[in-house]
């Protein structure tokens, strides 16, 4: 990545995340990135394709913590607990604004729109990363536990930015553990 579009990337990031996407415009990118206009559109060809960038490197960011968290020689639990926290740790990080894709979602609600399919695609993939690693687990119902994950993990993202995000993440962890413990047919504190 040439160093032009990377400072272009980053500086839209930022300022995305902060801001919002609709709300930043192009020459404020431009012009806090220290760029011409040409250089936005040579790497850039719209703003569209810029926040579609920026969706796919949190992607890839958050894609990486899960690949980490795999590759530790841990239990599968452990694995689900270690994302966990660090989902947790975002929330609790300073500037927390929710999760960009939800974020994203919202402004950009036409499911054929780029940035929503980006936003669907990171959806769909983190959704069955974490029903992956139930399944590893071995216990019962791995989808129904990755979609409540994948629900606990938007509760505490939309929550964790209007309030105190300590009760927000202990409650969210709290939840993971639950769904560790549920058995089929039985909850948490239902039975061994």
């Amino acid at each position: 990545m040439s160093e032009a579009r990377a400072r272009l990337l980053s500086t839209a990031s930022g300022l995305f995340y902060a801001e919002g996407l609709h709300s930043v415009g192009i020459d404020r990118i431009i012009a806090t990135a220290g760029v011409t206009r040409a250089t936005l559109y040579r790497h850039f060809p719209g703003k569209d394709d810029l926040v579609v960038a920026y969706l796919t490197l949190a992607d890839e960011a958050i894609r990486a913590r899960v690949d980490a968290a795999r590759s530790r020689d841990a239990l599968p639990e452990d694995v689900i607990r270690t994302v966990a926290r660090s989902i947790a740790d975002d929330i609790r990080g300073p500037g927390f604004r929710g999760c960009a894709f939800l974020n994203a979602a919202a402004e950009y609600p036409d499911p054929a729109h780029p940035v929503h399919r980006a936003v669907l695609g990171h959806r769909q993939w983190f959704l069955a990363a974490i029903t992956e690693l139930f399944t590893d687990t071995g216990k019962p119902d791995p989808e129904p536990a990755g979609r409540h994950f994948a629900m606990l993990r938007d509760g505490a993202m939309a929550a964790g930015c209007l309030t105190d995000p300590e009760p927000i993440c202990a409650t969210f962890l709290r939840g993971v553990e639950g769904l560790l413990e549920y058995r089929s047919g039985l909850g948490p504190d239902d039975g061994a």
